[in-house]
């Protein structure tokens, strides 16, 4: 993960003094690590309410707030933020704002990731869409503000969360500023920061092509199309509406050199945290299936993100409830918030659910600048000054550091963010590019999120929606990140909407480059630049399709050339295609769909890889009875429809079979920082080649005079792979389990990696072994590529964040499950109290009605207004 080095040697410097702590008594210790747990009972005067506000939790700890007032509402949700997550919210807003450096003091990770958000601007971003809010929006912001400083003003660090406590050992603790407005609003640089689309895959084409001699039907072998014909789009065609489209661009010329510019604005990115998590096991799961198929007659709809694993779990849970909706009180919704933002992001209200999957745009564009020496840069044949200003990054103990920032046109240079990417000036670039002179070159990015947006206002919005009209407009507010949108009403109806600021590409024919954003854009000629973005009017919708279902897992949203271009670098499908098997397999065979149905559909297991690769797999003559033990897993996996199960001896042996065909496949020819991490689209690449058995890429480079074939690096998988296993797992196939190797270790983000045992016994959840895996339903991601010590690491990355499945029917027969719990303090009872449930595949019961949560509340705060 992206920003790891920051939170592993800020861990290991907190974690010796908390063992200190720790082995000074149990009962310090326990006093230490239990003061800043909230009292959940009784009553405090809050001389912010308007009137009094309850808020009844349930045996897990999950709030319900009733109040007579959006504005206290609001007020109430930030109290309750702060009371659980305080911590975490501080953290998350020292971290986007680039002020790290400020809480954890001298730390060079920490450091590097402050120096690239101040070059983006998240902060500054954040303030001027301030501005552009309504002002019933800025007034919900105000109100939630004084909520969780109305919590902060009568405690010090102490009773926050017990990191201030450790924190203030080893740095000097400086007071806690009161939350602002903006500090929630910068939240949504982060979440577009993670979901933004494909630089990965942009500035991946660019280092590939210099790693591959400039061959570039080489790199783009590497970057299939979408499979449309065997993984269908969120809209099939007989759904698709078109719309103008602008066409692709084909690159027929080879760059004159590598471009190490990109490279270095690649190694700059590297140090931006990134709090949702990363790669391609980052997405979602959601479907809606109508009445005529359910077991109600009314729709149901299911949702599970896929984000990065963290302790605590990235989602808190909520229920806001006006006690009578009025004008004056418009809210009656239940979902997963963010801890340090209003609103629920993720839910229902009395009258439409909506679920959220990343659309996956390309918003983002890195533009090479010609730069000189005097500050100038060239933009349409003419020398123009760029835009400079200074930032100062303040380090705890430490000095300051004077950040100068420059940008063009387009946006920051990013190239020489770092101190070892500032050497990348003279870089090589495509023909007919305009000499480097004594300035050199750069890259400067252009990004939706760095112009102000009102996808604020689209939260709330979203949460008093009742109806497809409804749905469009809030979408027509939410720039970024952009999000799949799938609902359903009680009325009946189901539906999708595609929101999201997105980006016109001119089509230039003759440029040296592809004009669709797939590689970096020469930022000298005009015709590169965007020409606006596409009208909210034009994203694609469907309501109430002929199929009865619709399904969004990141896949592609409509067939190739029709609708406004998003991007070409989708997820590849094999989820959302098995989804839309698993329901029209139910639909044809009568099956009524309900809630229970949809969570075992969100935890089914079937392997994809396995079941393209397997058969090819089987085919390969082995001839050593050692590696045959291993194979013969493979050819009774069949049977069990390739379930990728916890405890599958051929899950774990498949696991490791594709690790190593990949390695054993592209380590020779590409640089380790390319790495196949074997997600969809190196599925897709594979599937390919195997019709391809005497390939370039099946060719190991590495051995001298031979030239291999398919067949002789698939053997070579089987054998490496069962070598590697009888070393990890044993002797005896019969005795693997995918579960041993495919772990979930949620850590703290400060107190939980790489430190002695007492500190991770404290701050992290006890680490489970589960099933499923990348690009499966159940998509509990790994990385093929990652090792520990030198031994294939196959832990968990990424996970289903949560699940929730909504009856439309009767709202109160829902259910949902949260990763780890509602809680961010270590000592609580609620910090981990769902996981268990959650790796077994089960959820709790969602009450919604008010006499249902009566029902399960099993403690009441009263939050009073003076006099």
């Amino acid at each position: 993960m992206r920003g790891s080095n920051l939170i592993q040697r800020l861990a290991i410097v907190v974690a010796a003094v908390l063992v200190v702590v720790l082995v000074a008594g149990v009962a310090l210790a326990t006093v230490l690590t239990r003061r800043p747990l909230p009292e959940y009972s009784g009553d405090s005067t809050l001389r912010i309410l308007s009137t009094d506000v309850e808020v009844l939790r349930d045996e897990r700890g999950v709030p319900h707030i009733y109040a007579d007032t959006d504005a206290d509402l609001m007020r109430a949700q930030g109290y309750v933020h702060a009371q659980d997550r305080f911590f975490e919210m501080d953290y998350r807003r020292h971290v986007t704002a680039g002020r790290v450096s400020e809480l954890v003091g001298e730390n060079d990770a920490a450091l590097a990731a402050d120096q690239v958000i101040r070059t983006l601007g998240w902060r500054r971003v954040a303030e001027q869409e301030w501005d552009l809010l309504s002002d019933e929006t800025r007034a919900l912001y105000d109100a939630y503000a004084e909520g969780v400083n109305a919590y902060l003003d009568t405690r010090e660090a102490s009773q926050l969360g017990v990191e201030y406590t450790v924190l203030g050992l080893v740095t000097e603790l400086r007071e806690i500023e009161p939350w602002t407005p903006v500090d929630s609003l910068a939240w949504l640089k982060a979440m577009a920061w993670d979901l933004g689309g494909n630089y990965d895959q942009e500035l991946g084409r660019a280092t590939a092509v210099r790693a591959l001699g400039g061959d570039v039907a080489r790199v783009e072998e590497l970057y299939p199309a979408y499979p449309g014909e065997q993984n269908l789009p969120i809209l099939p065609p007989a759904d698709a509406v078109a719309t103008p489209t602008v066409e692709d661009a084909s690159w027929e010329e080879v760059p004159a050199g590598a471009v190490e510019a990109v490279d270095a604005a690649y190694a700059a990115l590297q140090a931006t945290p990134r709090l949702l998590g990363e790669g391609d096991g980052i997405g979602s799961n959601s479907f809606a299936v109508s009445g005529a198929h359910t077991a109600s007659g009314s729709p149901v709809l299911a949702n599970d993100p896929h984000l990065a694993v963290s302790a605590p779990g990235i989602w808190h849970q909520v229920g806001l409830h006006c006690r009578e909706v009025t004008t004056l009180c418009t809210f009656d919704v239940a979902g997963f918030d963010f801890a340090g933002m209003p609103g629920v992001i993720i839910g229902h209200n009395a009258e439409l659910a909506w679920g959220l999957t990343n659309l996956g745009p390309d918003v983002m564009d890195f533009f090479l600048e010609r730069v000189y020496d005097d500050g100038t840069y060239l933009r349409g044949g003419e020398r123009v000054p760029l835009t400079r200003r200074t930032e100062t990054i303040r380090v705890n103990g430490g000095s300051d550091l004077s950040l100068s920032v420059a940008a063009t046109a387009h946006g920051p240079i990013v190239s020489g963010i770092l101190p070892d990417t500032a050497a990348a000036n003279n870089a090589p670039v495509p023909d007919g590019s305009p000499s480097p002179g004594f300035g050199g070159y750069a890259v400067a990015l252009s990004w939706t999120a760095l112009t102000p947006g009102r996808s604020a206002d689209a939260i709330f919005a979203l949460n008093r929606a009742t109806n497809a009209e409804q749905i469009a407009a809030a979408a027509a507010l939410f720039d970024v990140p952009a999000q799949n949108i799938v609902f359903a009403t009680t009325s009946g109806d189901i539906g999708y909407q595609a929101p999201g600021r997105i980006p016109v590409r001119q089509h230039v024919e003759d440029g040296p480059v592809p004009s669709d954003g797939t590689w970096p854009r020469p930022g000298w000629d005009g015709r590169y630049d965007w020409a606006g973005y596409v009208p909210a009017e034009d994203m694609p919708r469907a309501l109430n399709p002929e199929e009865g279902f619709i399904v969004a897992a990141n896949q592609a949203v409509q067939p190739a050339g029709v609708g406004p271009f998003l991007t070409e670098d989708w997820d590849y499908g094999y989820r959302s295609q098995r989804l839309r098997e698993l329901i029209t397999g139910a639909i044809a065979e009568g099956t009524p769909i309900d809630a229970e149905w949809a969570n075992a559909a969100m935890n089914d297991e079937a392997s994809p890889y396995a079941a393209l690769l397997v058969p090819a797999l089987l085919e390969v003559p082995v001839e050593d009875p050692f590696v045959g033990e291993a194979v013969s897993l493979l050819a009774d996996w069949e049977q069990a429809d390739y379930q990728q199960g916890d405890d599958s001896a051929a899950a774990a042996y498949f696991a490791a079979v594709w690790a190593n065909l990949l390695d054993l496949t592209f380590a020779d020819d590409l640089p380790e920082a390319l790495a196949p991490e074997g997600g969809s689209r190196w599925l897709t690449v594979v599937d390919q080649l195997l019709d391809d058995p005497t390939s370039p890429w099946w060719d190991d480079r590495r051995t001298v005079n031979l030239v291999e074939s398919r067949d002789e690096i698939l053997l070579q998988a089987l054998t490496a792979a069962r070598n590697e296993l009888t070393q990890t797992l044993g002797k005896d196939p019969g005795d693997w389990q995918w579960s041993r190797l495919h772990v979930v270790a949620p850590r703290h983000a400060v107190l939980g990696a790489d430190v002695p045992a007492p500190v991770r016994w404290f701050a992290n959840p006890s680490a489970v072994g589960v099933g499923g895996g990348s690009s499966i339903v159940n998509a509990t991601g790994w990385d093929a590529s990652a090792d520990v010590d030198g031994r294939r690491d196959y832990g968990v990355t990424s996970i289903p964040s949560m699940r929730m499945a909504v009856e439309l029917g009767d709202l109160d027969q829902s259910v949902w499950v949260n990763f780890t719990g509602v809680s961010g303090h270590p000592a609580s009872e609620f910090y981990d109290d769902q996981m268990a449930a959650w790796a077994a595949g089960e959820t709790f019961p969602w009450p919604f009605t008010r006499a249902a949560v009566d029902e399960a509340t099993t403690v009441t705060r009263t939050l009073r207004a003076p006099g």
